[in-house]
């Protein structure tokens, strides 16, 4: 449990064992829709790795005020998608806007996708769909001030608390992770998805 709200659903306990799952984060990632996403999966039997563009550790953020910093676990440009069954994108304004501008990164995204496993993200997140030029055809939810960059993308932008299109998940807002949380261990349990 963190911040005093349940994290996961009991009935996904154990159902990720043996699954390998990257979280792509850099400084200015949303604490909240790092720490309760990784939590849950990790409760589920996931095995978690933090993947960033910079080594040493991440400075999380509360809003916009400075909150812990979190160890990288893994460069993202030593990363091989191979070694992973899923991928989840925490928002922060900041987090994905200096992601999008890795090339590594990007290319992990996109992938990832390729390759039919399961991606989410929430909030700001989605931002790196973009730039990985993955949601063209794609019913997808954000943050609201990312539906145009959505839309201009090729996306079908929806307001809903969390969307699945194709193992594909997005939320819009730490208010969503419970929702969010329940849906990426779904996904990721399923397993590959064909696009």
């Amino acid at each position: 449990m963190i911040s005093g709200r349940p994290v996961g659903n009991a009935r996904h306990m154990r159902v990720l064992e043996n699954k390998r799952v990257a979280f792509l984060a850099t400084d200015g990632v949303e604490e909240i829709e790092y720490t309760e996403p990784r939590e849950a999966v990790e409760k589920a039997g996931a095995m978690v790795e933090l993947l960033s563009p910079k080594p040493g550790q991440i400075q999380a953020v509360q809003g916009m005020d400075k909150s812990k910093t979190y160890p990288v676990e893994r460069p993202v440009k030593q990363a091989s998608p191979d070694d992973y069954d899923a991928l989840v994108i925490p928002g922060g304004v900041a987090n994905p806007d200096k992601l999008r501008m890795d090339p590594d990164s990007v290319r992990f995204v996109r992938a990832m996708f390729d390759a039919g496993k399961p991606v989410a993200a929430i909030c700001h997140g989605p931002w790196m769909l973009v730039e990985a030029d993955v949601v063209d055809g794609r019913t997808v939810t954000s943050y609201p001030s990312l539906k145009r960059d959505l839309t201009n993308a090729g996306a079908q932008w929806v307001d809903e608390q969390v969307h699945v299109d194709r193992g594909l998940v997005t939320s819009r807002k730490p208010d969503d992770l419970p929702a969010f949380c329940d849906k990426v261990i779904e996904e990721i349990a399923e397993g590959i998805h064909r696009r």
